[in-house]
């Protein structure tokens, strides 16, 4: 069965938000923001050189892959898409391409994404990874440098470090880094679901099927979510926490959020009941979508309680529902 075919049955998976994002979890120097915690460098416009000596603290000792993928399938998921390199351009895995990464510059010392392909091949959980294709503010070529979101209200590229637009070429930071690294995921962690892109603000069309055609050639049944830009992609990405009001035809899904955040927020304890997700699932299901559910774990690597908890009476109502 093709990865497309499988996708269209799946139903249900689990989105996983980690990074550096974790550890200041919503607040930087006295100050909480409303807007989601993975957001907090370009949010508080934190210069690289302050933001990279959270990689020197990040030591998530209770991290545990197989404990992940059991609760994910405990909860009736059938995939999981892990956030491999955010935009904040930390990768979660050893990478060749950029020091910048969870084994060489934390004390950690681990990769991450190995860990998390095991244990799923293991439990038989599909793996699909999160890749920002396009922002990177830890680049001076990251993307996005005329976009200023309107809900976030701030710059979606390092104009704070990198202040001259003029010098700015998202063609180099596509050939130094996003293909390296995308190649690195596609051919070191075995067979993917997915490369999850996102974001993509001012990429070209020329670039998002360079993108497209790139993941294609390293991995033909690899699916890539519309989020690669300019109306390419294979499965329809809804915008965050949107769910859709028709019958969906083709591949979809809608990526929703436990709380209000995606990465770790400490303070965010306003939890989506197990009863309300089921009812969303069940709405996006019934269309002919996939849901893909967030976990956000912490910077020690725990997911946290309330969302343990919410899992597990989930996958508790699913087996009752099933009998």
């Amino acid at each position: 069965m093709t990865n497309r075919e499988w996708y269209k049955q799946a139903k249900f998976g689990m989105f996983i938000h980690w990074g550096l994002y974790s550890l200041p979890a919503g607040e930087w120097k006295g100050q909480r923001t409303d807007k989601p915690a993975e957001w907090v460098m370009t949010y508080y416009r934190i210069p690289i050189k302050e933001y990279e000596q959270l990689a020197k603290a990040f030591n998530p000792i209770f991290f545990d892959a197989e404990e992940w993928v059991k609760l994910a399938k405990n909860a009736g998921m059938k995939y999981i898409v892990f956030t491999a390199k955010h935009q904040e351009g930390f990768a979660m895995y050893k990478s060749e391409v950029d020091k910048y990464n969870i084994v060489d510059a934390t004390p950690f010392h681990r990769d991450v994404v190995e860990e998390l392909a095991k244990a799923c091949r293991k439990y038989d959980m599909k793996l699909g990874l999160y890749y920002s294709q396009e922002l990177d503010f830890h680049e001076e070529h990251g993307g996005g440098v005329n976009y200023i979101d309107p809900w976030l209200q701030c710059d979606w590229a390092n104009n704070w470090d990198f202040p001259d637009k003029d010098k700015k070429d998202y063609s180099i930071l596509l050939e130094k880094k996003i293909k390296p690294q995308l190649k690195e995921l596609l051919t070191k962690y075995g067979d993917l679901l997915c490369i999850w892109c996102d974001d993509p603000c001012e990429i070209t069309e020329r670039q998002s099927k360079e993108v497209y055609d790139f993941i294609k050639s390293c991995q033909p049944d690899c699916l890539v979510p519309s989020r690669v830009g300019n109306g390419l992609g294979d499965i329809h990405s809804f915008e965050d926490n949107k769910l859709p009001d028709k019958d969906f035809k083709g591949l979809g899904e809608a990526c929703v959020t436990m709380n209000h955040t995606w990465g770790y927020k400490g303070f965010d304890n306003d939890y989506k009941s197990a009863d309300e997700i089921l009812r969303i699932k069940k709405k996006v299901n019934d269309h002919g979508v996939n849901l893909l559910l967030n976990v956000s774990p912490d910077y020690l690597g725990r997911i946290p309680a309330p969302q343990v908890e919410i899992l597990k009476e989930i996958g508790k109502k699913s087996k009752t529902e099933m009998k």
